[in-house]
């Protein structure tokens, strides 16, 4: 089965955090994307699979993080230039227009650039995850002028 859905956790403990990622991956077939800190004291935990192992996988870790969680999420099936945006593998090939979204939350930030990619022929710049942006996340992204309106549109709600 591919691998092409994501889960992803946002909790405010950094103890917590480990014990989210360790039940997570202990869940389900899933692999491991991304676990660390981020700014202001949060962790972040990603992971990879199928629908079904990322979805049990993100309820363990939901349960096991209780209070600790402020977001989590699971995208059925993430657009394929999230994954070279996250880890800044992206160059763009053109840049008409440029767009950006940011949000305090990298749960919601991570959903918003997924659907903007999926709304419209843009580009995925960079996915940054809250590191040195005092808590922030943002994504950039890059196309002609009607396209990144749709996109940033359609990532921002």
């Amino acid at each position: 089965m591919p691998k092409n859905s994501i889960g992803l956790i946002e909790l405010s403990s950094i103890a917590a955090g480990f014990q989210v990622c360790d039940a997570m991956l202990k869940a389900a077939d899933v692999d491991l994307v991304l676990a660390r800190t981020v700014c202001s004291g949060k962790y972040i935990v990603l992971v990879r699979g199928n629908v079904a192992a990322v979805q049990s996988s993100v309820d363990a870790g939901n349960y096991e993080g209780g209070f600790s969680v402020i977001d989590s999420f699971v995208i059925p099936n993430v657009h394929e230039s999230v994954f070279p945006a996250m880890s800044g593998a992206t160059k763009g090939s053109w840049l008409e227009a440029l767009g950006i979204i940011e949000s305090f939350s990298v749960a919601s930030l991570i959903e918003g650039a997924d659907a903007a990619v999926k709304a419209a022929n843009v580009q995925l710049l960079e996915i940054r995850l809250a590191m040195a942006l005092g808590g922030k996340a943002f994504v950039s992204m890059t196309g002609n002028v009607a396209a990144v309106q749709s996109a940033v549109d359609a990532g921002a709600d």
